[in-house]
């Protein structure tokens, strides 16, 4: 499969019709058609569902349209570090969840453009799932995990900041009044808790093991939404500190106890070649 076919296939996918997508790409419909073709010819699928009016992707068309914009991506990716001229350019991407440890990165990465200010940093905001599948598929440079972390597929640095983990509430809840939050208090709330995996199996220890006792009533992996769902009385969140600012909303965070914190690291790929921007940041981390 020709790379530009596949570019083809992607404007196809968006458009959703055919007549359009051959405009964008500066084709005629008929040579588009034909290429279309021959592509499902050479995969052996059937990609689209022809319509009157617009064309639907069939499942093998929906996993080629996932997988395809990853290899775009990581093309585009690859071809800007690799335009470089005697200035140190290039693209450096960074994922991690949400966390106060980002502050760090932000003032490692200052430096950075301080000193190389052709260099562009893109941020990509998931959890450790996410974070680690984007790190195994060259689509991230680093990512920003809860340890621990997979020390036979990943190198890491442990970051000096923790997050220290705590009960997101309304101010006129009972429990804002509280000076910690006990494991007794949490089976009493509704409650709003973290996606990912990692951060569940802390809050089950922490709790005991009795994770089933718990009231949860809904999950997130951005707090701000979550947030705003704590607002309407939805549920309270489990979450942690300094991510929302309670001074500026109807909301109090109230720690654990006993507390509960979570250690990060910074990883990325064992024996991946990294572009010279990528290692200019590693050697910033390893400095600090």
């Amino acid at each position: 499969m020709e790379f530009r076919v596949l570019k083809y296939f992607l404007a196809v996918a968006r458009e959703k019709n055919i007549s359009k997508a051959a405009v964008s790409l500066h084709l005629s419909q008929p040579t588009l058609s034909k290429q279309l073709k021959e592509l499902e010819e050479e995969l052996g699928v059937t990609l689209f569902e022809r319509g009157n009016r617009e064309i639907r992707l069939t499942e093998e068309g929906l996993f080629l349209l996932d997988k395809g914009n990853e290899i775009l991506s990581l093309v585009e990716k690859t071809t800007m570090n690799l335009r470089k001229d005697k200035l140190v350019t290039g693209e450096i991407y960074i994922g991690g969840g949400e966390t106060r440890a980002m502050s760090l990165i932000a003032k490692w990465t200052k430096r950075i453009l301080n000193n190389s200010p052709e260099i562009k940093i893109y941020l990509y905001s998931g959890n450790a799932d996410d974070i680690m599948a984007k790190l195994d598929s060259g689509l991230l440079d680093f990512g920003i995990v809860v340890n621990p972390t997979n020390k036979q597929k990943y190198k890491s640095i442990s970051l000096p900041q923790k997050d220290k983990w705590g009960l997101l509430v309304r101010s006129d809840h009972l429990l804002a009044q509280n000076e910690a939050i006990t494991p007794n208090d949490l089976r009493v709330v509704p409650l709003l808790i973290s996606q990912q995996s990692l951060v569940s199996d802390q809050i089950s220890e922490w709790f005991g093991n009795n994770l089933d006792q718990l009231h949860i009533v809904g999950s997130y992996n951005l707090l701000y939404n979550a947030s705003l769902m704590v607002e309407e009385g939805v549920g309270c969140a489990l979450c942690i500190d300094g991510i929302i600012n309670p001074a500026n909303s109807k909301l109090v965070f109230v720690p654990l106890k006993p507390e509960l914190s979570a250690s990060l690291s910074v990883i990325w790929k064992k024996n991946q070649t990294m572009s010279i921007a990528a290692t200019k940041f590693l050697e910033q981390l390893e400095t600090e």
